[in-house]
């Protein structure tokens, strides 16, 4: 099961409908070995398609390098599919190099960039096998302000 914060849904979803008709990308950074989703980071998909996603090879590898200065782990991979459903495609599958890694996938096919619903929906994938998720929200962090009475 993923858990993530409610805004790293919503920022996930925005970047999929900011960058409707392209498909959108991106990395949610968490500390190693917690499974905790806690830092959205949203990638360039440098293939500018709205049917397949590539991640830049120099931000990708300065991501890397950043996470492990930072002790974390890619805890989320996310791409948007424009024109499909959010189910990850053969060539999904066979880029899915994170075992450890939740695969979201976000469908932008019904409202494109504009107000309405979307397809949010969370992959294991190992090996080629393909499993889905549950997918849990937790609220917004309250401030020490914002709960005091």
């Amino acid at each position: 099961m993923l858990t993530i914060p409610q805004e790293i849904r919503d920022a996930i979803v925005a970047h999929a409908k900011r960058d409707h008709p392209d498909e959108a990308c991106g990395v949610v950074a968490g500390p190693e070995g917690t499974d905790r989703a806690e830092r959205f980071i949203p990638m360039v998909n440098a293939a500018g398609s709205p049917t397949f996603y590539e991640f830049d090879s120099s931000e990708l590898l300065a991501l890397y390098k950043d996470m492990d200065a930072r002790d974390e782990e890619p805890v989320v991979i996310y791409h948007s599919h424009t024109a499909t459903e959010a189910y990850p495609s053969r060539t999904d599958i066979g880029l899915a190099s994170e075992p450890d890694a939740h695969y979201v996938l976000v469908s932008t096919r019904e409202h494109g960039n504009t107000d309405g619903p979307v397809e949010f929906r969370s992959y294991r994938i190992i090996d080629g096998v393909v499993t889905e998720e549950e997918v849990t929200t937790t609220p917004p962090q309250q401030t020490q302000e914002e709960s005091t009475p």
